[in-house]
Parts: C-alpha cells; sequence; structure tokens
C-alpha cells in the first residue's frame, strides 16, 4: 500500500509517518520502481502502536524505548511497567502545573472589573512575575491569595 493508505489505515498522517521514518521509530519504506514508499500491514500495525503511544502522550524517544521493548520477546514485563508508570508521574506533575495555572487565572480574573478601567490586576500579576521579582509575587500572593503567585 502507498503512504495514503497507510495513513487511513493507520490513523497516521502521511506527514507524521514521513516524519516516524525520518526519525528511525518505523524503518525506511520500501520503495516502488516509480520511487513511490510501500507498505505492508506490519508497518502499519507498528504505526498504530505509535499513534496509541503518541496519544498518550509518550516522548519519541520513550516510543522508541516501548518500540524496542515491544519487539523483545523476552522482555521483562516491569520495564514495560516501569516506563509506563514513570510517564504517569510525568503526567501527574504536568497536570498539577495545569490545575495552577487555571487557579492563578480563575483568581486574577476574579479581581479582575473587566470593565472600561485601565486598571487590571491580570496584566498587574503578569507584569509583575516577568520581571522576575519574587518580593512582587509575594504581593501578589497576598494581594489575591497563594493561588495567585504566578509561576515563572
Amino acid at each position: 500500500m502507498n503512504i495514503g493508505q497507510a495513513a487511513e489505515a493507520s490513523g497516521v498522517s502521511s506527514k507524521m509517518i514521513r516524519y516516524y521514518e525520518q526519525s528511525g521509530l518505523i524503518p525506511e519504506a520500501r520503495r516502488s520502481e516509480n520511487g513511490y514508499r510501500v507498505y505492508d500491514d506490519a508497518d502499519v500495525h507498528r504505526l498504530r502502536f505509535i499513534c496509541r503511544s503518541r496519544n498518550l502522550g509518550f516522548t519519541v524517544e520513550q516510543m522508541r524505548e516501548l518500540l524496542e521493548l515491544w519487539s523483545d520477546r523476552s522482555r521483562a514485563s516491569a520495564d514495560v511497567k516501569a516506563l509506563a508508570l514513570g510517564h504517569v508521574d510525568t503526567l501527574k506533575e504536568k497536570l498539577a502545573e495545569i490545575q495552577s495555572m487555571i487557579a492563578t487565572l480563575e483568581t486574577l480574573a476574579e479581581h479582575c472589573h473587566g470593565d472600561d478601567r485601565p486598571d487590571c490586576p491580570i496584566i498587574r500579576g503578569l507584569a509583575e512575575d516577568s520581571e522576575g521579582n519574587e518580593r512582587r509575587s509575594k504581593v501578589v500572593q497576598r494581594r489575591f491569595g497563594k493561588a495567585a503567585g504566578l509561576q515563572a
């Protein structure tokens, strides 16, 4: 099958298939006489594996490790589990960061009148943090609560 057919069958765009080939996640495709890439069912299966891994937020390097573990029939499942749980920890950290950003923005927006006045606690809070002044960040925290302590 050609790259368009492989893309449709795997759920991975043609552009990403070329990227995964270039980065070594999939082997270089065979070429037909006219130079077009040719893929088989095993390639599509590998692309689906990559797609599911990517949808779970694994990095290219982590996907490379997962693919190596997947192809190693003598692997220890503990290795796969350790990689997955490490990724879970990373996702939890990102979730906590996002929740903190949401809380900060909600707190700042709560204190903004949202009218025609130029005074805006959101802009003030962003400006204070962008200057990297920890003392000012503490003032924002005191003024608007701990959730408003913007993170760099």
